[in-house]
């Protein structure tokens, strides 16, 4: 399970990023709770307004921000993005602190502090390839998805404390600081023992991992999935806030309190993850089809105790999801291109945010918080259906009959197949 904690390098990142994701989420919490609670009058459309602002350069820088993390060291890539989010955050939390905050400076420091994590995403993403050997690169993953999970499940609850003892400016400042931790980490690092994939040079390098991924039906499927799921899923930091808020009438405390309860069925989604050799499609499917039916459980919640409780299996699964389908794509590209085919994959994933978060705030506001959470139901199921029916309908994937759900990845002249043992 901790496999790839044994490279000295890993376990220096793995260290300066777990601090930094406690930060994280902290910052997003205090956040949302300014939106709600000091820029507007609980209004969940200017939320989702804000979380799509975070998200939207994601979608739009992702080209090139995979042709750059391809063709320049992505250590170095990463230390001027996580310092530039150490600077929006320590504005953010200034303007906050200082009462000058209004919510137009918070769409752009949200905007802002997008585009930086937009740039950081493929470098950081295709930097675990970089840092482990090939066998262990699965396992990295899911222990970065624990790292991060980790965080998500000490910085909600840690900030809901912070905010109810000194306010929500200071929380703010704290995610500046832990921005650091990365960049200490980074530095740390022997250089040495990095093992860096060849940089890609000349023109046409966006359009050649467009191009790339174009050829490849089976990453075409999985980003399909990850989009549904990104965009109609994973609007948790909004729903969250709504249900504790609106539904169950509760505090700053209570939804902080949330986030760290779905944390702990992430983590162990994460850890779980990271156990496995080989990601597989009915894992993936399989993981897609509970979310969605505990989604349906968690709108019909009729107490705040019993959605707290639903959030542990409803966070296994949506790792699970987002672990499977992230090594499925990185164990299956070529190095050259990773950069930018993680690029698209992170676009693919963060970018329906801008469209979904706006929309779910909407859906929040005119039929009620519930609704923002079925939508999650009704969309991943139909993408489960869907995907089920193509796989067992096309041979574009190198399905056998028989082995459409159930067979590994095995990884043939640099594509993942799902072929059975005796086909190879």
């Amino acid at each position: 399970m901790f496999a790839a904690l044994s490279v000295r390098n890993y376990r220096i990142y793995a260290a300066g990023a777990l601090v930094s994701n406690v930060g994280t989420w902290m910052g997003r919490v205090a956040q949302d709770w300014v939106v709600l609670t000091e820029l507007t009058d609980g209004s969940a459309q200017a939320l989702g307004i804000v979380t799509g602002l975070q998200f939207l350069p994601m979608l739009l820088l992702a080209p090139v921000a995979g042709a750059l993390s391809d063709r320049f060291p992505k250590r170095w890539m990463m230390l001027l993005t996580q310092g530039t989010m150490a600077l929006t955050a320590l504005a953010m939390g200034v303007l906050v602190l200082s009462g000058h905050m209004q919510l137009w400076q918070m769409y752009l420091l949200a905007f802002v502090q997008g585009g930086a994590a937009a740039m950081d995403a493929p470098a950081r993403q295709a930097f675990v390839s970089e840092i482990v050997p090939p066998e262990r690169v699965t396992n990295a993953v899911g222990l970065n998805s624990a790292s991060f999970n980790s965080g998500r499940l000490i910085g909600p609850g840690v900030a809901g404390l912070l905010i109810a003892w000194v306010g929500t400016g200071p929380t703010l400042l704290v995610n500046s600081a832990t921005f650091v931790a990365v960049m200490v980490a980074l530095l740390l690092m022997n250089g040495a023992r990095l093992s860096p994939t060849p940089r890609s040079r000349g023109r046409g390098q966006i359009r050649e991992g467009i191009s790339y991924v174009r050829g490849r039906p089976d990453i075409l499927l999985i980003m399909a999935l990850v989009f549904v799921h990104g965009t109609f899923g994973m609007n948790f930091q909004l729903t969250n806030a709504l249900m504790a808020t609106e539904t169950f009438g509760l505090g700053v405390k209570e939804f902080g309190l949330l986030g760290s309860v779905m944390a702990i069925g992430s983590l162990g989604g994460a850890l779980l993850a990271a156990r496995r050799e080989r990601p597989r499609w009915r894992m993936l499917l399989g993981a897609l089809a509970g979310f969605a039916v505990l989604t349906l459980l968690l709108g019909l919640a009729p107490s705040y105790a019993i959605y707290a409780a639903l959030l542990v299996p409803t966070g296994l699964c949506a790792l699970t999801v987002m672990v499977t389908a992230n090594s499925m794509v990185q164990l299956s590209v070529a190095p050259q291109v990773r950069g930018r085919v993680m690029s698209l994959y992170m676009a693919v994933f963060f970018g329906g945010t801008p469209l979904g978060a706006p929309m779910i705030g909407w859906v929040g506001d005119a039929l009620g918080a519930r609704w923002t959470i079925w939508i999650a139901t009704l969309m991943c199921g139909l993408a489960v259906v869907a995907a089920t029916l193509y796989i067992m309908r096309t041979d574009d994937l190198h399905v056998r009959r028989g082995h459409s759900l159930t067979e590994p990845f095995i990884l043939d002249r640099g594509h993942l197949q799902t072929m059975p043992e005796q086909a190879r």
